[in-house]
């Protein structure tokens, strides 16, 4: 399938400009000109999605204790803005259908990370997916992919049980280094696109890829002239932590 999506996606919703995968990161985001960005998720302990990337606390949320391992109410009450800054000091944890809903508000297109804390990858995929189709059912039954959310994911076993629980919701395989294995992983798994690490990516694996008719996506990429390079490799699209170096139209 041809790359149907935005080029270039503000990564965690505003880069190094703003605390990760928080509406304050969106709004940012917003305001450089973005309208795509790429975020992660993750289920609490009662099994409702939340947007962080680590699993465990200590980074972006203080203290000890971890996703998996908490309910989403009290996770959402959780400071995840004043590590970057005191400007940002009680910017809560969002739900993931809080996050989604400001997105589609705002006309934000989506590269959904599934990120499973370890040992609940198919109920995050599955999770994921099923909300995802839920919140866009109008445009998957219109088939109108460009605007319904990209799925992606390091596990591939979460990326089979979102297969499974929405085949219509696109998917893509993320890969720090491409495998061997690349198209029958994809194949597997029905994905639409494969996503990779740009400093493990050649041009020949670029140009393998396109041509076996998959999307190509690299994250996440903060040099303008590494951006360049890449495109003229046949890259689709990127997400950038540095969105006030590398704008929304960069790649037109």
């Amino acid at each position: 399938m041809p790359w149907i999506y935005p080029r270039v996606l503000a990564h965690r919703g505003g880069g190094k400009l703003a605390p990760e995968n928080t509406i304050a990161a969106l709004r940012c985001g917003l305001a450089y000109g973005f309208r795509a960005v790429e975020f992660d998720v993750m289920l609490s302990k009662d099994g409702v999605g939340v947007i962080m990337h680590d699993p465990e606390f200590g980074r972006t949320v203080a203290g000890q204790g971890s996703v998996a391992r908490t309910a989403a109410s009290d996770l959402v009450r959780k400071d995840a803005g004043s590590w970057f800054g005191a400007e940002f000091t009680g910017e809560p944890v969002p739900l993931f259908t809080e996050f989604v809903d400001y997105c589609r508000s705002q006309r934000i297109w989506m590269n959904i990370e599934i990120k499973p804390a370890p040992g609940f990858d198919d109920e995050t995929g599955r999770w994921v997916a099923q909300k995802t189709r839920a919140r866009f059912i109008e445009e998957v039954r219109a088939g109108d992919l460009a605007a319904v959310p990209l799925l992606s994911s390091f596990s591939m076993a979460a990326l089979a049980a979102a297969r499974d629980a929405a085949p219509d919701v696109p998917r893509a395989c993320l890969f720090d280094t491409v495998p061997a294995d690349w198209r029958e992983q994809a194949q597997a798994l029905q994905a639409v696109a494969i996503h990779t690490n740009h400093k493990h990516l050649t041009p020949e694996l670029a140009r393998d890829i396109r041509q076996a008719g998959y999307g190509l996506f690299c994250y996440t990429v903060n040099d303008p002239e590494r951006a360049r390079t890449i495109l003229d490799w046949g890259v689709d699209g990127f997400c950038t932590d540095r969105i006030d170096l590398i704008g929304p139209g960069f790649a037109d």
